[in-house]
């Protein structure tokens, strides 16, 4: 008979296991009720463990009716009487926390022992979830979803949630945009940090429309002026709309180091460093690009000199890149080869001598303030575009949020403002070949203590650099078909060979598994839709539809 224990639904009880593989549950509910990655809760003593369902197995105490060996179907109805008793179904649990009991409880603490035969197995309630994951209502609370068996909110806490760099990860379609727009609008709306969004396919600012042609809600139109849309270029339309400034690059912000980042993306030879070494001492930091891009590949003038009717020597004219690689001892061949190829860069029209503004600057100044950027590439989408503008971008970043950190912690300066900065495509910029050379990975890796961390949105986890993914602290994933990619995805995660399986399992969409360290212990639970019941919920009644009039009213629309 099954039982209610303090509002809890009791489904089996403990009939077996080990601290390390997990426990056995014999099941005393249809099998039906219970799913993969349910959370339960195990009463002992004065003890009480959460687990997660990793497994579900059929069993019997006689393999002859369990048509193991005679190859005979029972009726249904004798079926049917011999369930729970001859024939029944085990769970395998995996124990993930436990509260000490006593006059002095304690917890939730990771797992050290294991509930006795027979404790009671029940189906966590809604106030099980909110002990462990908080309080839905709580401040800096932000509700990401719900457990699949019995609709109870589950919530992350924004303040650890930006404490380390977090990942969200799925195969293509399973809705990761989406996702990231929720958790992106709940860190706005609780102003757990400032914001950058480096938009690559201008998905996240102004209103869209998904692949079955409903309208998506933009985050500028529900947010209006807390947000600011850059785009990339003078004169650059976003979706049909301006944008609040735009950015453009100035020559002297080009460093060697950025473009030492495209050295896959250009093709570019061993011998680059040593030929922007010259450029540097020969020009400048300042000056190197504007320079280098005014000599002429190949350029050659006419000597007088030469024999009786014969004509002068060909030489490098005095403003070609030849002349000036004899000049200072490099290779010419390997300052004409870089020339070259540094064509695309020199090329690119949001690159200009004297900008018209210092947009980065003013980026940089929006976030400090407490403001949130999207910056949109619009039709400049190749992944050269990508590469050099996010980069020179959070260099800059870096290096005022670290200036800003020390002097709070020396000079007793104002505490810098918490940034998160979204990437999407991260396997481009976090690759094992490129980690070493992009901000990114620095900011991944160390910048956690300067109030810096990152935000991932990748398809292709197991592209990104090992060590890139040993620090994300809270990982959301929805379904990845390929192996390397959930190994990836799992690494350095206890029970993951538990959840492997799980992992694989989830619906293609609306279902993601929370993992590491933001969340006290890995769930899978149904997400929120990202509709007008979201907003709704979010901004209250209306889903802020009279402010996204107004806001509407101010962009003229």
């Amino acid at each position: 008979m099954v039982e209610e224990i303090q509002g809890r639904k009791q489904i089996g009880f403990v009939v077996g296991g080990t601290l390390k593989d997990g426990l056995t549950v014999r099941l005393q509910v249809p099998a039906q009720d219970v799913q993969e990655g349910a959370f339960v809760v195990i009463e002992s003593n004065d003890w009480i463990f959460h687990g997660l369902v990793t497994d579900l197995q059929l069993g019997s105490t006689d393999p002859r009716f369990a048509d193991e060996q005679s190859g005979t179907r029972l009726p249904a109805e004798l079926a049917s009487l011999l369930q729970g008793q001859t024939l029944f179904t085990n769970l395998q649990v995996l124990p993930a926390l436990m509260i000490t009991g006593g006059d002095d409880p304690q917890g939730p603490l990771p797992v050290k022992t294991v509930p006795s035969h027979h404790a009671p197995v029940m189906l966590a309630s809604e106030g099980d979830i909110a002990e462990i994951f908080g309080k839905p209502d709580a401040k800096g609370n932000f509700v990401i979803g719900s457990t699949r068996e019995q609709g109870h909110p589950v919530a992350i806490d924004l303040r650890k949630f930006i404490q380390r760099s977090s990942g969200i990860f799925g195969a293509t379609g399973t809705g990761k945009s989406f996702l990231t727009r929720l958790l992106l609008a709940g860190l706005i709306h609780h102003n757990a940090a400032s914001v950058l969004v480096l938009d690559m396919h201008n998905e996240y600012a102004y209103n869209d429309q998904d692949e079955n042609g409903n309208p998506v809600t933009g985050l500028k139109t529900k947010f209006g002026n807390k947000i600011k849309v850059v785009g990339l270029g003078a004169g650059a339309a976003i979706r049909g709309s301006v944008p609040d400034f735009n950015l453009e690059i100035a020559m002297s912000d080009i460093q060697p180091e950025d473009i030492e980042l495209l050295t896959r993306e250009l093709n570019l030879k061993e011998t680059t460093p040593a030929t922007l070494d010259a450029l540097i001492a020969t020009f400048g930091r300042q000056n190197w690009f504007k320079q280098f891009k005014e000599l002429k590949n190949g350029a050659v003038i006419q000597t007088d000199e030469g024999s009786p009717g014969k004509p002068g020597a060909r030489v490098p004219a005095p403003d070609s890149v030849a002349a000036w690689a004899d000049e200072h001892g490099v290779n010419v061949m390997a300052a004409e080869g870089l020339h070259n190829k540094l064509g695309r860069v020199f090329r690119l029209p949001y690159v200009t001598e004297r900008p018209a503004a210092d947009t980065i600057g003013n980026i940089i100044d929006t976030l400090e303030k407490g403001s949130h950027v999207v910056l949109s590439f619009g039709n400049h989408e190749t992944d050269l575009d990508y590469l050099l503008v996010s980069n020179l971008l959070t260099r800059r970043i870096r290096q005022r949020w670290e200036q800003a950190t020390n002097d709070y912690r020396s000079s007793n300066k104002a505490e810098p403002r918490p940034l998160v900065i979204a990437v999407e495509e991260a396997h481009k910029l976090l690759n094992r070949e490129m980690a070493v050379q992009t901000t990114f990975s620095t900011i991944a890796r160390e910048l956690r203590k300067y109030y810096v961390t990152l935000l991932i949105i990748d398809q292709r986890p197991s592209q990104i650099y090992d060590e890139v993914m040993s620090q994300l602290g809270t990982r959301v994933s929805g379904w990845l078909g390929d192996e390397d990619d959930i190994r990836a995805v799992l690494s350095g995660l206890a029970g993951r060979d538990a959840l492997r399986g799980m992992l694989a399992r989830l619906q293609p969409k609306e279902e993601v598994l929370l993992l590491g360290w933001g969340v006290p212990m890995p769930l899978p639970v149904r997400s929120r839709r990202y509709d007008d019941k979201f907003w709704e919920e979010l901004l209250g009644k209306g889903g802020g539809k009279k402010r996204e009039k107004e806001i509407k009213e101010e962009l003229g629309f």
